[in-house]
């Protein structure tokens, strides 16, 4: 959930980022007491996202401001639906209007991928889509949320949430078992031992190691296969996580084989913006 102290601090930088000099344009062409409405449109499919945000943009520029959402957060419309409304003085809907849908546009293209990737996963299969901390800095709130509202789970939130062994950390510590040795005596007893491996050889070394999780980076399907069927023999078994190189076609196959989470960079860094305006009226 997103509430106003988590909210604010983004949508503040936000519009002092846009208003630091003011705004000439509604300043000069409108009546200060002109009073407008105004709509949210989606000119695309999207699944709805960051109404609370959407509204505390105006909020924070005009306590006055009157917000209608006519869409819930994570129901998917089509073309041309209005998803919110607005009622206030002009200039306030003019001044908040870009920084408002820059947040928007970004929040709702995200969680309208990631339902695209949460409905790649064939039915009864039991596999997580989850994101990465590939994320915008300073944003990471706003899309980890969309990504859930998406239908999709959170990987690790920070550095802090769980040890995650890559492959410079191998390198650095001198080879996964030191590493994961070392993380074991070293982390919070509630924390997972995550570990990334690049062939079937490290993935066995990952399981002498008592990993808890083992992220396969980069495997091809052949050999995600094969990871998976040496896994399921184990008496307890890790975690298998399938990343790097996913598209919504390779979700299927994957979730197919049989691994338990696929994380997609893609999700934070690469969703396209959705496609909403702000359609104004006078009152």
């Amino acid at each position: 959930m997103l509430t106003t102290p988590i909210i604010d601090p983004i949508v503040e930088n936000a519009l002092r980022e846009d208003l630091a000099g003011g705004d000439l344009s509604a300043e000069a062409c409108v009546d200060e007491g002109r009073r407008a409405s105004a709509v949210a449109l989606a000119k695309s499919p999207v699944v709805v996202c960051g109404a609370a945000v959407f509204r505390r943009v105006f909020e924070l520029l005009d306590t006055s401001v009157r917000f209608e959402a006519l869409v819930p957060d994570g129901e998917k419309v089509p073309a041309k639906t209005v998803i919110w409304r607005l009622e206030g003085p002009a200039r306030i809907l003019l001044m908040g209007e870009r920084t408002a849908l820059n947040l928007v546009q970004r929040m709702s293209g995200t969680a309208t991928l990631a339902r695209a990737c949460v409905d790649a996963v064939p039915r009864g299969a039991k596999t997580r889509i989850t994101d990465t901390r590939k994320t915008t800095p300073g944003m990471r709130v706003l899309d980890r949320y969309a990504v859930r509202i998406g239908g999709a789970h959170n990987h690790r939130n920070d550095l802090g949430s769980a040890v995650m062994i890559k492959d410079n950390h191998i390198v650095a510590s001198g080879g996964i078992t030191v590493a994961i040795e070392r993380a074991r005596a070293r982390a919070p007893h509630t924390s997972r031992v995550e570990v990334e491996v690049t062939d079937l050889e490290q993935l066995d070394e990952a399981v002498r190691a008592r990993a808890d999780i083992v992220m396969l980076d980069n495997f091809d399907d052949e050999l995600t296969k094969r990871a998976v069927e040496k896994v399921r023999t184990l008496a307890h078994p890790p975690i298998l996580e399938a990343s790097g190189g996913i598209t919504l076609e390779r979700i299927a196959r994957l979730a197919a084989i049989g691994v338990d989470v696929i994380s997609v960079g893609a999700l934070t860094h690469s969703a396209p913006a959705a496609d909403i305006s702000l359609d104004l009226s006078i009152s």
